[in-house]
């Protein structure tokens, strides 16, 4: 099963950068085949919002989103089941400094 990996912070860490390095996680899930993708994004500021109401579009430069979390990166894994998605999320380096959040695919 298919899992998108948010990975949030809430503001700038306080760590050193050989520990938010993710490179050694990517290396380990890449050639285990469970990542098939992911990337780092531009902060919050850069993002734009886009809605349709009423049939017209509306856009909102970032940042967009009423939570104190922003988004910092995405990483898709196919696992087994959530519990191995779990440990996967777990061994990212900013799960020790932010949040991975586990989304499962919608498959039908």
């Amino acid at each position: 099963m298919k899992y998108l990996l948010l990975i949030c912070t809430d503001g700038p860490v306080d760590a050193d950068e050989a520990e938010l390095d993710p490179t050694a996680w990517v290396e380990e899930n890449d050639s285990r085949g469970v990542r098939l993708l992911g990337e780092r994004l531009r902060p919050a500021a850069d993002a734009t919002a886009v809605r349709v109401r009423g049939g017209d579009v509306l856009v909102t430069d970032g940042p967009f989103a009423e939570a104190r979390e922003q988004l910092g990166g995405f990483d898709i894994i196919e696992c087994a089941d959530l519990d191995e998605a779990v440990g996967v999320a777990a061994g990212h380096p900013m799960a020790r400094f932010g949040v991975v959040e586990v989304w499962p695919f919608w498959t039908p």
